[in-house]
């Protein structure tokens, strides 16, 4: 193990993720140090990993904290300059930490974010796309689930915005990186795979939580960053949207499809009314 993986924490946050974070942990080397913070009160999920894997500590939190929130908690508990945050439903290639350290050997910690490359291409990050070709891409953006955050030049109070429960909160963290003259990059021979939706489940609770809270998300970050009537005009034709599909639902008696877009249509109407993030699966 390098210095600079010696100087990496990695953060997991977990919500009743026991059936899939055993193959993320397993990715990682052994003697680097994991927090996995369980956004639930599972103290069983807390015996298991910590008997089971010696440089993993578990934070029980009890409730439901969302992603920003509980990557907060896990990060105020990290003694190390980088923290790397990992979804529970992602696997580090053999070849990801050691092409980061390639990177941050070049770049000379002139960085605040790197981030691995999607092993099954990662949209505008895929090899197949010739303008995209050098091994270290700076980006205004990248997407959470797998993000190396140099905490000497991320000097936020909170890393992440906990008015967000889910989504764009990595968004909105590059945003703010970015206003501040920061550089993320994307390393293109660093790989991760990532399980999409692994960890939740795919339980209607969920589903319509996750529709929830991408309208409450999207209409916030909108109406942080640019104000108003930018947050309106992109959120106004998926109002529209919704109600049209609502009413389809309706009539063709497709409860499901009812259901996610009468919660799609709450969770914007909440955003309007600037109402918190508040709706969790186990309240509906």
């Amino acid at each position: 193990m390098n210095s600079f993986e010696k100087n990496i924490t990695f953060v997991i946050v977990s919500f009743k993720s026991g059936h899939i974070i055993e193959q993320c942990i397993k990715s990682i080397n052994s003697n680097i140090k994991i927090i996995v913070v369980e956004n639930s009160d599972n103290i069983h999920i807390k015996n298991y990993l910590e008997n089971r894997f010696s440089n993993v500590e578990v934070i029980i939190a009890k409730e439901n904290l969302g992603y920003g929130k509980g990557n907060n908690l896990g990060i105020s508990k990290v003694n190390t300059q980088y923290v790397f945050i990992l979804n529970p439903d992602a696997i580090l290639a053999e070849n990801c930490l050691a092409e980061l350290y390639k990177a941050h050997s070049i770049l000379k910690d002139d960085f605040s974010i790197l981030a691995p490359n999607y092993s099954n291409n990662y949209g505008f990050f895929s090899d197949q796309n010739n303008h995209l070709k050098k091994e270290i891409m700076e980006v205004d953006y990248v997407k959470g689930f797998a993000i190396l955050i140099n905490l000497k030049n991320v000097t936020f109070d909170k890393i992440f915005d906990e008015n967000f429960f889910l989504f764009l909160e990595e968004i909105d963290l590059c945003k703010r990186i970015k206003n501040n003259g920061g550089k993320i990059f994307v390393i293109q021979k660093s790989k991760v795979q990532h399980l999409e939706k692994q960890a939740s489940g795919d339980s209607l609770n969920v589903e319509l939580c996750r529709n929830w809270h991408w309208m409450w998300s999207l209409f916030y970050y909108n109406y942080k960053h640019y104000g108003f009537f930018k947050a309106y005009k992109v959120t106004t034709p998926k109002l529209f949207s919704s109600i049209v599909k609502l009413v389809v639902a309706l009539i063709l008696f497709n409860k499901k499809k009812f259901l996610i877009h009468y919660f799609r249509l709450s969770g914007l109407f909440n955003a309007f009314l600037k109402k918190p993030s508040w709706l969790r699966p186990s309240n509906i």
